[in-house]
C-alpha cells in the first residue's frame, strides 16, 4: 500500500482546486458579459457621432432649427445643474450620514429613517420632478430656473450620498474611535481627525455617483429648469439653461431633419462627461488610498 507524502495533493484538495477554478472562469464570464455591453455601447457612439466630433460643435450654439451647429450652451447648462445640486446634496448628506451613524442610537426613529432613505431612493425620476415643480416652482416661486431644477435634482441624490456616506464611516473600525476617546479627544475630535480622513474615498464614491446620475437625468429638469433652446448662457441660479440629456432626447424625439450625427455624438459628450468626472474620482480615490494608515 503506497503511502502518500505528507505535503502531496490529495483527491479532496484536487477537487477543491478545480471547483474553484471552475468558479472563476464562470464569474470572469459574467464580468467580460458585464463589460460587452458597455464597449458596444460606446463603440456604436464613437462609429456614428465621431463625423461631428468638432472643435465647432462643442464651442457653438444650435443652428438652424437645431438641425446644425453645436452644444456648448447645453454643456454649460448641464455644469450649472451639476455643480449646484453637487453643493447643496453633498454637505446635507455627508452630515445626515455622520449624524446617523455616530450620534443617532439604533432605535425605532433611526430605524424609520433609514426605511424613508431606502424608499426615496427607489422612487422613480418622474415623481421628483413632479415634486420639484410643485415644491420649488409653484410653492416657493423659484419659477422655472437652474435653482428648481438642482434643488430636485439633490433631493433625488440625497439617498444615494446618505447611504455611501454612512457605509464609509462604519467601516472605519470601532478601535479607532475608541483610542481617540481616551486620550481626551471628544467626538466630534474624533469625526473630523480620524473617521472623516479614513472614509473619504467611499463619500467621494457616493458624491461621483451623485454627480453622473444628476448628468443623464432629463424628466427633472425638464419639469423645472431646461429649456428647448436658448440663445444665450445662464448667468445666475435664476436663468434657465439647456442640458444635454434633455437636448439629446429633443433631437431624437422632437426635431425632424436632424443629421444622423449629432445625437450620437451629442450622446458621446455627456458620456464623456460622466466617464472624465468617474476618472477623476478614481485618480483621487487611489491617492487618498496610498495615504492611508490601514
Amino acid at each position: 500500500m503506497n503511502t502518500p507524502l505528507p505535503f502531496s495533493t490529495t483527491a479532496v484538495t484536487q477537487a477543491n482546486r478545480n471547483r474553484e477554478s471552475v468558479i472563476r472562469a464562470l464569474l470572469g464570464i459574467v464580468t467580460v458579459l458585464l463589460v460587452l455591453p458597455l464597449l458596444a455601447i460606446l463603440g456604436l457612439l464613437v462609429k456614428h457621432g465621431a463625423p461631428a466630433m468638432t472643435l465647432d460643435f462643442l464651442l457653438t450654439a444650435p443652428a438652424a432649427g437645431m438641425t446644425a451647429g453645436g452644444i456648448f450652451p447645453a454643456i454649460v447648462g448641464t455644469l450649472w445643474l451639476v455643480g449646484v445640486s453637487l453643493a447643496v446634496a453633498a454637505p446635507i448628506g455627508v452630515l445626515a450620514a455622520i449624524y446617523l451613524n455616530e450620534y443617532a442610537g439604533d432605535h425605532w426613529g433611526t430605524r424609520i429613517v433609514h426605511l424613508a432613505i431606502v424608499n426615496l431612493a427607489g422612487v422613480p425620476s418622474i415623481v421628483h420632478a413632479l415634486f420639484g415643480v410643485g415644491a420649488f416652482v409653484l410653492f416657493l416661486h423659484l419659477g422655472t430656473s437652474i435653482l428648481s431644477a438642482s434643488l430636485t435634482l439633490a433631493i433625488m441624490t440625497l439617498p444615494v450620498i446618505i447611504a455611501s456616506t454612512k457605509e464609509a464611516l462604519a467601516a472605519v473600525p470601532m478601535s479607532f474611535r475608541q483610542a481617540c476617546w481616551v486620550l481626551g479627544a471628544s467626538r466630534w475630535q474624533t469625526i473630523r481627525h480620524v473617521v472623516l480622513p479614513n472614509s473619504i474615498q467611499g463619500i467621494l464614491t457616493g458624491v461621483i455617483l451623485q454627480v453622473s446620475r444628476a448628468a443623464g437625468e432629463t424628466a427633472p429638469v425638464m419639469f423645472t429648469g431646461a429649456a428647448f433652446y436658448l440663445p444665450f448662457l445662464p448667468q445666475s441660479v435664476h436663468d434657465q439653461c439647456m442640458a444635454l440629456s434633455m437636448h439629446l432626447f429633443t433631437l431624437s424625439t422632437q426635431v425632424p431633419g436632424v443629421p444622423e450625427a449629432l445625437p450620437y455624438a451629442t450622446a458621446l459628450v455627456l458620456v464623456a462627461l460622466v466617464m472624465s468626472v468617474n476618472l477623476t474620482s478614481i485618480l483621487l480615490r487611489s491617492y487618498l488610498r496610498s495615504r492611508r494608515k490601514w
